[in-house]
């Protein structure tokens, strides 16, 4: 007979390897029971990074000792009983494997009590040899050591003690912001790493695990549609960070990684900053439980989602409405004060001066309830009508120097120009009537097989924008005719460009995201360049079609396109003031 059924802890240690990875997996199990137990206060002890001790403790529910012994039971869970519980769920955990896969892999003591008699229970190798009366505090204590040490394949995957305890301190992170009425702290070695209050203000607990500069920064998001409900807050453009570690983005409270969220909050940031940065976001998404799917990987953090592309609109445009409401001329400088600030975050804050005004002004934090975003494109745009720049000479070939009645401004002129020229091209993008110009020397360009299929795959866009192109023998194609935006002599360069662009697109290809990819391209290479010298009048034009603007304060890549320097800043560098 080849055919046996194994063992139940050989079960659970193969079971062990998909919860199990690491330690941080470990911290999010035993947290995440804490919190679907009602716990309001939780703190994770480590010691080495979680490789040599993980302790929980919480003031959650507890259990009694019947409980506890079934509790790391294979499948033993209080959380769901019937098939269609599934389809509702509403607690963290769910699935009944995460006790019994962490205690067939290290040795577990686990301390808990839901009234006057409590439980200790002890079990190695996933072998309960333990179970007596103890101390009678509501609330369970679990310790896990020797994670591992029956299974050293697994064992020696584990990272450095650095690298499991930034692991686990990313996460308690995000879980403090997906509840910010819970209290959690973290130590490694005594020494505490994560402490949040469990005020429940999610500002609060932004500026809790981030610090002031993040959430000083930090705009209010509400918005909601007939399926989902979002509110939370995103950095300005000014805060932006080199990876993805701070997208936080919380579903019915569950942190979540999905990647069509995540590109949707990334896309609406496109024009605000550069490639390879990422905002600081933390935004709560509550919708019907029968909308998700979070029983498709045993770790529950990657999810499908019902309607998915109603929710990557909402998230869109809400979050591209934000940022162009709060636009404004950034100061150039900020107040040496600011370095030296009181860190009390319930007590001040430090906000940046508003266009009329230099000062620094030091007020009460505002710790209200959520509201919805005020318009105020109206402002916004109020202060770029008024705007009335004089150009005043240019440094390095490269910086423009304007001033008006209050301020002094120094402008890029890359940017600008790059800003000025991408508006341009995305407005004649809608033109109801397209201008060509027919090229004096038609251009061919040969492509390998592959591309020559995708490119025609996709020419329909450039024939709708005007770009006559037509096959010319065998994988070769040659360009007749263009739109008149096409700078005159950098026809050739962009004209290559484009159809490239179109082949890179590939399968995926998304109309819209080409065209902007397109405008953005365009703009760039129409633009003037740093160390070229212009007119006082070329100067001008460029400021007065840069107010213009939609969007005047940075170029499409995100770069600022202008500073201010109010009369104050000016005055107070050179000590004229105090």
């Amino acid at each position: 007979m080849k055919i046996r059924v194994m063992s139940e802890n050989l079960a659970n240690k193969i079971a062990a390897g998909e919860v199990v990875e690491k330690c941080a997996s470990v911290v999010k199990e035993l947290v995440e029971n804490a919190i679907d137990a009602s716990s309001t206060h939780i703190k994770v002890n480590l010691e080495d990074g979680g490789l040599k001790k993980i302790e929980v403790i919480d003031d959650g529910s507890g259990m009694d000792r019947d409980d506890a012994c079934l509790a790391f039971a294979r499948h033993a869970t209080s959380k769901i009983y019937k098939d269609d519980d599934l389809y509702f769920i509403e607690t963290l955990g769910f699935r009944g494997e995460a006790l019994a896969s962490i205690a067939s892999v290290s040795e577990v003591n686990m301390l808990t009590c839901s009234g006057e008699v409590g439980t200790h229970i002890h079990i190695k190798g996933g072998v309960m040899d333990k179970v007596e009366d103890a101390q009678a505090r509501v609330g369970t204590t679990i310790t896990i050591t020797n994670l591992f040490y029956n299974t050293p394949a697994r064992l020696k995957y584990l990272k450095s003690e650095v690298t499991e305890a930034n692991n686990c301190i990313r996460y308690i992170e995000k879980l403090a912001l997906s509840k910010p009425d819970i209290a959690f702290t973290l130590t490694n070695n005594d020494r505490v790493a994560v402490k949040s209050s469990g005020s429940g203000n999610l500002l609060k607990c932004i500026h809790e695990i981030y610090g002031l500069n993040t959430s000083s920064n930090m705009l209010e998001i509400v918005a909601s549609d007939d399926d989902f409900e979002i509110s939370g807050f995103v950095s300005k453009p000014s805060v932006l960070k080199k990876n993805r570690n701070h997208l936080n983005t919380i579903v019915n409270g569950r942190v979540v990684r999905n990647n069509e969220i995540n590109r949707a909050i990334n896309d609406a940031y496109n024009t605000y900053k550069h490639e390879g940065f990422y905002p600081v976001v933390v935004i709560q998404i509550e919708t019907d439980p029968t909308l998700i799917d979070v029983n498709i990987h045993p770790t529950k953090q990657d999810i499908k989602i019902s309607k998915i592309e109603n929710l990557e609109k909402l998230l869109y445009n809400t979050i591209k409405k934000a940022l162009y409401d709060n636009l404004l001329v950034p100061n150039a400088l900020v107040d040496e004060s600011l370095n030296n600030v009181n860190t009390d975050f319930d007590e001040f804050r430090y906000i940046a001066s508003n266009v009329n005004d230099a000062t620094i002004i030091q007020t009460k934090l505002d710790f209200t309830e959520p509201k919805e975003i005020k318009d105020i494109s109206a402002d916004k745009n109020a202060e770029l009508k008024t705007l009335n720049l004089y150009p005043v000479g240019q440094v390095h070939g490269t910086y423009i120097i304007a001033e008006d009645e209050n301020s002094m401004y120094i402008l890029d002129q890359h940017a600008a120009h790059e800003r000025v020229n991408y508006e341009m091209i995305k407005k004649k993008f809608h033109d109801s009537e397209v201008t060509i110009t027919d090229m004096l020397v038609p251009l061919s360009i040969e492509l390998s097989t592959s591309d020559y299929n995708t490119f025609m795959e996709n020419k329909s866009v450039l024939d709708e924008l005007g770009f006559k192109i037509e096959e010319f023998g065998i994988n070769t194609i040659i360009i007749k005719s263009h739109p008149t935006w096409l700078t005159k002599n950098f026809e050739g360069d962009n004209l290559k460009s484009i159809v490239d662009l179109v082949i890179s697109s590939g399968k995926n290809f998304n109309k819209d995201k080409f065209l902007d990819s397109l405008a953005k391209m365009v703009s760039c290479k129409m633009s003037v360049k740093a160390n070229e010298h212009l007119s006082f009048a070329e100067m001008d034009k460029l400021l007065k079609d840069l107010v213009k603007c939609d969007n005047p304060y940075n170029c499409c890549h995100g770069r600022p396109s202008i500073m201010r320097f109010s009369s104050y800043e000016l005055e107070k560098m050179f000590k004229r003031v105090i």
